[in-house]
């Protein structure tokens, strides 16, 4: 099956420029007010294969470089209650498949794996676009992805309860990544 050049980038290995990109992430704290957070350092890189389904994704994350704008917070989630970045100084995404929902958008099938356990993750992803890079000559990509996990599912089961019964931190987890990227050289 071919498909319209417009609903991917051209096929070749993609590097994700972290000065562009963000992997982000949102979570409710009491009753519902929600923290956002990102981690600083990350690399990844994907190819766009001739048969988009075929197509490949792998990234790493550091989880020691989460930042909420809290500095309280942020060591806490570094620690065996969260994220437990001494034990697992890496979180890894890697694809398992891709299907074409619309001309822009796809379904990215994956496996997340935090603090050792690995889990199947859907995520919406829509192809932005391409264009001119700032540096001569090159070009860029964009993407923007967003997935929901329960993070009790990979063993962050931490919480607090207040004297009414309710909960400091939610279960679910928003991920939100927004992606620039370009042909590797």
């Amino acid at each position: 099956m071919t498909m319209p050049s417009s609903t991917l980038p051209k096929v070749g290995t993609y590097v994700v420029d972290g000065a562009h990109t963000e992997v982000g992430f949102v979570a409710r704290h009491l009753v519902g007010t929600k923290v956002r957070g990102r981690f600083a350092e990350f690399s990844a890189t994907f190819t766009v294969a001739e048969n988009p389904e075929a197509s490949t994704l792998e990234a790493e994350v550091k989880p020691a470089s989460i930042h909420t704008n809290q500095t309280m917070r942020d060591d806490h989630l570094r620690t065996n209650d969260f994220l437990d970045a001494e034990t697992y100084p890496t979180l890894t995404l890697k694809s398992t498949g891709l299907k074409k929902v619309t001309d822009t958008e796809w379904k990215l099938f994956t496996d997340l794996t935090i603090r050792g356990v690995t889990k199947l993750v859907e995520f919406d992803l829509e192809f932005l676009g391409e264009g001119a890079s700032m540096q001569e000559g090159k070009t860029v990509v964009a993407f923007s992805a967003t997935a929901e996990i329960d993070r009790r599912d990979f063993g962050v089961s931490f919480n607090h309860s207040l004297l009414d019964g309710s909960v400091v931190v939610g279960n679910k987890v928003k991920i939100e990544l927004e992606i620039e990227a370009s042909l590797a050289e």
